[in-house]
This record gives C-alpha cells, sequence and structure tokens, in this order.
C-alpha cells in the first residue's frame, strides 16, 4: 500500500475515526493534515517592482508589452466568441469575445497537451516533452491512489482506475517535479533584452531548487500555493461538490485558501477576495507600476479548474440555470471573462493599448469530470483525452500597431508557438543553447509568412497515448486499450469516422511520424504511476453502458 495512505490510516486510528468507511476515512485525515500542514496568514499588500516615473521612450517606441492570460480547463464552447457559450449561449463573454474581434484569431489551435502542466511547461519552452522529458502532470502526495481508491467505489459502468504504487515510490518528489532548471522560458529570455517579467497565478512546473518562477525568469510571482477561490465558508461564496468525480472530493478535502508571493509557496497568505478578481486586481498593480518600461505579465489563472466557486454576485448575476453546478460554472466564467476586460481597460487607459501584444488561451480543453455536456462543442472528447475536445483550446492575439483587427488564420498552431513567437515579436534573441520545436506564427496573422513558413506536423503524448497531426490527417494510438483511430479533419472535424482500416497508406504514413518522434526523443524525466478510465463521448455524471468508447489517460 502506499506509504502516504498507509500513514493517513495510522493517524485515523490515532484520531478515533475508524467507524467511517474507508473512502470517507481517508477524505477526513486529508483534510486535517492539510489544515496542520498550511498556516495561512491574513491578505497583505504585495511589494511588486517599481518601474521608472517616468519613460526613456514613447510607448511605441519601445518593445512590445506582453500580457498573457491562460484560462484552466476552459472549453472551447465556454466562451461565446464561436457563437456557443454556456447554458446554450445563454451566458455570453463580450470581453473575450472582444478581444478576438480586436485582434487575430487562430481557427486550429492546440494545446501542448490535454492536461495542463505539460502544456504550460510546452508554451514556455516552445518545446516537446521529448526533449524536456516534462511529460506528465504532478500531482500531490496521496491524490493518485485516493482518486484510484475513491474512483473505483463508485458504481458508473467505468473499468477500474490503476494506480503503481511501487513506482509511485522510485520517481522524483512531486516538489521536484517540474521543469529542468536548464530549460529555458520565455521570461528568462524576456528579462535579458531587458524586460521587467511577473507572474500571477498557477505554475505548476516544479517547486524544487531552480524551478520555480523566480528561478525561471520572473522578477515577481505571486503563486498559488493551495487552490480554493474563496474559503468553504465565506458568506460570500457559493460552491458545488461533485460528488461523482473522485477529483473533486481529493480537491475540497486537501485544498485551502492561500497563495504566496516571490517564495514558491514557503510564506502563505490569504488572498485579498475571490482569488480571479484578485488576481486581476494585482496584475492591474503590476501594469500601472511597470507602465514606462517594457514588461512580460503572465496571467495564469485559476479559472475555471474546479472545485467550483463562485461569488454570490455572480451566481446572481447569471440567472437561474440548472443545474446548481452549470450556474456556478458559468458565474465562474463571468469573473474569468470580467477580468479580460480589466486587463484591456487599464490597458487602454494607461495608453499602452496599440503596442501591447494580449494573448489569451487555456491550457487545455474543458473536463468531462465536472459532468456538463456541452464544455468542448462541437468536438469529441474531454481534457484527459486526444481528441479535439481535450487538444482544441482558443488562441486569440491583440496587437494594434501590427495586427488588423478581425484577422482569422486557418493554419493549424499550437501552444509551443507562443514562446518564439513572443521573443520574435520583442526582437529578442532565441537561446542558442536549446533546440525549439515551436514557430513564430505572427506572419500567418500579417500575411507575411511566405513560403518559408512550411511546419505541418504536430505531436502530443502521455505515456503509451500519442498523437500526430499531418496536414488535416491525425492519428491517434494508444496501448490501453489497444487501438489506432485515423481521422481526416478536413472533411471530418469532429472525429466521426474512424478511417483507420480503409486508408492503410496514410495510417502508414503518419505512424512512421510518430515513431520517429519518439526515437528521437528523451525518456520522461519520471514515470507515470497512475491510469484513469475516461469516456470519450459521455460526462462523468452519465453512466458508461457496453459500447461506449472508453480510453485510459496515463499520468
Amino acid at each position: 500500500m502506499n506509504k502516504v495512505i498507509s500513514g493517513l490510516l495510522v493517524l485515523a486510528v490515532v484520531l478515533g475515526i475508524g467507524w467511517l468507511n474507508r473512502v470517507d476515512l481517508l477524505l477526513m485525515v486529508v483534510k486535517f493534515q492539510s489544515e496542520r500542514e498550511f498556516e495561512v496568514e491574513p491578505a497583505r499588500e504585495l511589494a511588486w517592482q517599481q518601474g521608472p516615473e517616468t519613460a526613456e521612450l514613447n510607448v511605441n517606441q519601445r518593445p512590445p508589452n506582453i500580457v498573457f492570460i491562460l484560462a484552466d480547463d476552459m472549453g472551447y464552447n465556454d466562451i461565446s466568441t464561436f457563437g456557443g457559450g454556456i447554458a446554450d449561449g445563454k451566458v455570453k463573454t463580450p470581453h473575450i469575445d472582444q478581444l478576438a474581434r480586436e485582434g487575430a484569431v487562430f481557427e486550429q489551435s492546440y494545446a501542448g497537451n490535454a492536461t495542463c502542466a505539460p502544456s504550460r511547461g510546452m508554451l514556455m519552452t516552445g518545446r516537446y516533452p521529448t526533449r524536456t522529458g516534462f511529460e506528465f502532470t504532478p500531482t500531490p502526495s496521496g491524490f493518485g491512489p485516493m482518486v484510484a481508491m475513491i474512483g473505483n467505489s463508485l458504481d458508473n459502468g467505468l473499468p477500474p482506475y490503476k494506480f503503481n504504487d511501487e513506482l509511485s515510490e522510485t520517481g522524483l518528489p512531486y516538489e521536484e517535479q517540474g521543469l529542468q532548471p536548464s530549460e529555458v522560458t520565455i521570461a528568462e529570455v524576456l528579462k535579458e533584452k531587458g524586460y521587467y517579467t511577473a507572474h500571477i497565478g498557477k505554475w505548476h512546473l516544479g517547486q524544487g531548487k531552480g524551478q520555480a518562477p523566480n528561478d525561471q525568469g520572473f522578477d515577481d510571482s505571486l503563486i498559488m500555493s493551495s487552490a480554493l477561490y474563496l474559503p468553504e465558508d465565506d458568506p460570500n461564496v457559493v460552491n458545488a461538490k461533485l460528488e461523482f468525480d473522485p477529483i473533486d472530493q481529493f480537491l475540497w478535502s486537501r485544498l485551502t485558501f492561500a497563495n504566496s508571493f516571490n517564495n514558491a509557496g514557503e510564506e502563505r497568505f490569504e488572498p485579498g477576495g475571490y482569488l480571479t478578481d484578485y488576481w486581476t486586481e494585482e496584475a492591474v498593480k503590476v501594469i500601472r507600476n511597470n507602465k514606462n518600461r517594457p514588461f512580460f505579465l503572465y496571467l495564469a489563472h485559476w479559472g475555471i479548474h474546479t472545485p467550483l466557486q463562485a461569488t454570490k454576485e455572480d451566481y446572481e448575476a447569471v440567472g437561474d440555470i440548472q443545474p446548481h453546478r452549470l450556474r456556478v460554472y458559468a458565474a465562474m466564467m463571468r469573473a474569468l471573462d470580467r477580468s479580460v476586460g480589466r486587463i484591456n481597460d487599464v490597458l487602454k487607459d494607461e495608453g499602452l493599448s496599440d503596442n501591447t501584444i494580449v494573448v489569451f488561451s487555456s491550457d487545455n480543453g474543458g473536463a468531462g469530470y465536472i459532468g456538463l455536456p456541452g464544455v468542448n462543442e462541437p468536438f469529441r472528447g474531454w481534457k484527459l483525452t486526444n481528441f479535439e475536445g481535450g487538444l482544441r483550446v482558443p488562441m486569440f492575439v491583440k496587437w494594434p500597431e501590427k495586427l488588423a483587427p478581425g484577422t482569422r488564420v486557418q493554419k493549424p498552431v499550437a501552444h509551443i508557438d507562443l514562446m518564439p513567437t513572443i521573443v520574435a515579436a520583442a526582437n529578442a534573441e532565441m537561446p542558442v543553447e536549446v533546440e525549439i520545436d515551436g514557430v513564430d506564427i505572427l506572419p500567418l496573422a500579417t500575411g507575411d509568412e511566405g513560403p518559408a513558413w512550411e511546419r505541418n506536423t504536430l505531436f502530443w503524448q502521455s505515456g503509451y497515448y500519442r498523437v500526430v497531426r499531418h496536414g488535416d490527417w491525425k492519428l491517434q494510438v494508444s496501448d490501453d486499450p489497444k487501438k489506432t483511430w485515423l481521422f481526416d479533419l478536413a472533411n471530418d472535424p469532429t472525429e466521426q469516422n474512424n478511417l483507420s482500416s480503409s486508408e492503410p497508406i496514410k495510417l502508414a504514413e503518419l505512424q512512421a511520424l510518430l515513431k520517429a518522434h519518439k526515437e528521437g526523443g528523451r525518456q520522461p524525466l519520471y514515470p507515470f504511476v497512475a491510469e484513469m478510465p475516461v469516456a470519450v463521448d459521455k460526462n462523468l455524471a452519465e453512466d458508461v453502458v457496453e459500447g461506449d468508447e472508453v480510453i485510459y489517460w496515463p499520468n
């Protein structure tokens, strides 16, 4: 049995709560352990660096400011930009829609991975896991065995969750699972160019020596130490707990309301309000403090990841939407949209809009485990699958000085492209000591790509579940279940018709690309230890029946 679980059970006996069933007992003990582990101080004023009082150069003569806003687990259909929106379009996202209208929309844009951390690693470095080794999302102690235990106690028709106790003891500690210090991030490159660099929000790229945001190029970092949006019993919060989701049960038992500043989580304090709004107001301070010099702001929101928590004001504003969890989810999206509007407003107020690049995206597609249909429409699949629903994400880039409003780009792009794109826009030097897989995509938006823009292939991987898109063809292969899916996205963008049997020549071509990509890469930094079953076409609130397509996601 996993050492963490064994220790928790011993503690449970000491506490005299052995009368509970095994799952409830573990959840209670994890909450007890979390409350003892986290000493959280009151909210405080943060000492963001202050730029010069006057600018040496006019804003339009300086390198562009860069603001990168990243949502977490936002579904393709959670915004109204593409004609959708939450609750059949009842809840609009006007500020995100405006950002899209005023800039370039990359209509075939992809996350780096169908889970958060590897995707974030790729957008920070422009490199595939075959180069960095950062292939799996780090999870805190006890997460894997507890999720497996809870998941296997549910009667929902899914095959069993799997967790490898022995292998979990041989990998790197959770705190050290992240990008290696030798990797070169966007922030490091821009800092070398003379930019002030600030990170706000989620990191999930390691907490070990040399891995924290301050070690990876950020001058200042307001980091998420734990992940409640407000305390569970706050008078202004509306909660929605998901009894059918083992991940949600673990989060509610494990999380507290805490951030830290410039110390990778060592001194924790309460955020000064609802998390999405608090981070946004701190981002506004960063912009105002540094308006007279080039800055790079990475605003990595937790929204709209579970646990589902909204303010009462947002909950009331979205109207009477059912079920309750959908209403809370919609209210969270309202807060995220408000954040985008607030950032755009302060850039305009400070006279920075024209020469500021604003990038908006999500780390991966929406999650099926929240129990809400339609978040990734029109695409199949969810986070934790390599179907388009797990990988397709919005990517909008606004830069009034260079990009015409209403620009639409059809060629496929991905998160690995953001690092070289931002570096090129800043006229900074690309690192020479590492090989970059991404490419500068701004020429696609300006019409200047010419014959040199020839990238035609993209890759994804998580253990034995691997994918290549080559042209308009997409191949998925998995060892559990042993299956191959081949789709012609030009004629079948929602992946309904598997052509692996009828197109042997095309299948062999893409299999060769996958083989070469794997053989040319390095091994992961640490092994996957868990395998989670996911129904491709049903959310977790729906029962799985015979004939439903189910995959395993190794992590």
